[in-house]
């Protein structure tokens, strides 16, 4: 059995192709995330299982394939690759949702927290009255207490839930949306649900945790950004599309809202001239909401598990579902 990596972020694969080893199973990786599509095509051709990080799985690189029967999403999202074109052929998209949630959770706790803290501006305020000689917090203003305060979640799963638990001692009211929580989860959570626009006319704090799919790309836009309240600021951790960038900016430079924090880009890394570098009042951080060495270890050891119940006949443990 042949297992293809088309791409990779890990310093080496050299710990996979060991255990593999072991197994009887051929491990080939490649980087080929920017590579001519003629050139994955070539490199994925034989391959029984393939496993993808960034590079785009299109319907000719999949039409290309002599036998795959596994695509194996390194990480949660898989705006990617196309469903469609893998279900026309058979071929099961397994993703891995849960090596990373707890990071991504405390990366969207701590990017609310220097929002409502005015952590990262509060260095230019320092500066300033160092070389002035004299405290200024003009800039600083207004900042309000966090208890009281209102959450707003839009996406209650895995990454939503463990924001709400982390933060129920924290004195917040919460604003909660997510229209396929099932009764028994909204039970056990003891939540009561609202929908989109109460989130966002209603959150001091508003923080995204969904897929990106069609309902959800540009959630974000002119339209509800300006729905919110001009004290409230926007945390995203999920995927980039799902703010319309162009907008945000807007919104911060206009006053809409207080400002943001942002993890994730619809163009990654994001080239110089992209909107939010120079729009007032952004926190942005480099797509690494999911890093920790914890996690970065736990979604290999999972890939391999996938591949072990492959090769055992059992189906993955998460398979992805056209929206």
């Amino acid at each position: 059995m042949k297992v293809v990596v088309t791409d990779y972020i890990e310093p080496d694969l050299n710990w996979e192709s060991a255990e593999l080893a072991k197994r009887g199973v051929e491990l080939v990786y490649h980087q080929l995330k920017f590579a001519p599509i003629e050139r994955v095509v070539e490199a994925t051709r034989d391959a029984d299982v393939v496993v993808v990080n960034m590079l785009p799985i299109t319907p000719q690189v999949v039409a290309g394939w002599e036998k795959c029967r596994l695509v194996i999403r390194h990480g949660v999202g898989y705006d990617n690759v196309n469903l469609a074109a893998l279900e026309e052929a058979g071929i099961p998209l397994c993703y891995i949702p849960d090596y990373c949630a707890e990071e991504v959770a405390e990366q969207a706790i701590a990017l609310m927290m220097a929002c409502g803290r005015k952590v990262v501006w509060s260095r230019k305020v320092l500066d300033e009255s160092s070389a002035r000689g004299q405290w200024d917090f003009a800039e600083t203003v207004p900042v309000f207490r966090m208890a009281g305060r209102t959450l707003g979640l839009l996406g209650c799963g895995r990454i939503g839930s463990l924001v709400y638990r982390k933060l129920k001692s924290f004195g917040l009211k919460f604003l909660i949306a997510d229209p396929y929580l099932s009764a028994e989860r909204k039970n056990e959570l003891g939540i009561e649900l609202v929908d989109a626009e109460t989130v966002f006319r209603g959150a001091d704090f508003l923080t995204i945790h969904t897929p990106l799919n069609s309902e959800t790309r540009h959630i974000v836009r002119a339209e509800t950004l300006r729905m919110m309240k001009p004290t409230a600021y926007l945390i995203n951790t999920a995927r980039g599309p799902m703010v319309d960038a162009q907008a945000l900016a807007e919104a911060l430079k206009q006053g809409w809202i207080a400002g943001a924090a942002i993890d994730v880009f619809d163009i990654e890394p994001p080239p110089p001239d992209y909107p939010l570098f120079h729009a007032p009042n952004v926190v942005l951080t480099p797509h690494l909401a999911w890093y920790s060495e914890d996690a970065a270890w736990r979604i290999r050891e999972l890939i391999l598990l996938e591949i072990d119940r492959f090769l055992e006949g059992q189906p993955p443990r998460y398979v992805a579902k056209k929206a």
